[in-house]
């Protein structure tokens, strides 16, 4: 396991519980809300919508995945609904905000969300200028993390040299394929199931716990006042 940040040209970021800590919650909110959409949409209730809801996250990498594929959800009608969610818990973070600025090399987000939610997200956490570009679930024609083609898709988008690419992710199942691909992989390690479950040591080469300030041992920041 290592690190080497001077090989890195293009520092390709998660989203959720990634770029935020998860002490927000802010998942939880659209916990609930998939929750009430597949009550509604199958006509059952609150305990059964969420043995389903998390079959499908478990088998098919996104909720949404297996509700298109069992039952023909449109897309934009599920993220419309489960995102509209309150982004209050959110708060600048302007430290953070400093350390990816002077991160040599490009910046990107691979969200297995939408460029909506991942608008409203970043906008919150004062980060809307930090990155050239966002790789979300519609781009990636609803194939998410930790599918291949959802990481190979982006690589030619943004013409992606996986040799001087870094991936850094809260789900160690989605750092596989990037690994696989040729890029030097981050984990966040939360201490949460979800983080940990089909974790892949050899596929890992620096685990953290906090992003700002890992992100801050790399570049050289002012001192805080």
């Amino acid at each position: 396991m290592g690190f080497d940040a001077d090989a890195v040209d293009c520092w390709i970021f998660d989203l959720d519980n990634t770029l935020y800590p998860p002490s927000t919650r802010l998942f939880d909110q659209i916990d609930v809300k998939m929750g009430e959409y597949i009550a509604e949409l199958l006509g059952c209730d609150a305990i059964e919508a969420r043995r389903i809801q998390k079959l499908y996250f478990h088998d098919n990498g996104t909720t949404l995945a297996g509700l298109m594929h069992n039952h023909d959800v449109d897309p934009f009608d599920f993220l419309g609904f489960v995102h509209a969610i309150d982004f209050a818990p959110l708060a600048a973070a302007p430290r953070l905000a400093d350390t990816i600025a002077r991160l040599p090399g490009r910046k990107l987000v691979c969200t297995n969300g939408d460029a909506d939610y991942a608008g409203h997200v970043l906008a919150a956490l004062g980060l809307e200028h930090s990155f050239e570009g966002l790789w979300d679930v519609h781009a990636m024609h609803y194939r998410p993390k930790p599918e291949r083609s959802a990481y190979t898709g982006m690589i030619e988008a943004f013409g992606i040299d996986p040799a001087g690419a870094a991936f850094v992710e809260d789900m160690a199942r989605n750092l596989t394929v990037p690994k696989a691909l040729g890029m030097q992989t981050v984990w966040i390690d939360l201490g949460t199931d979800w983080g940990d479950r089909a974790k892949d040591d050899a596929a890992i080469d620096v685990v953290i716990d906090d992003l700002a300030r890992w992100l801050g041992t790399l570049v050289e920041l002012p001192p805080t006042s």
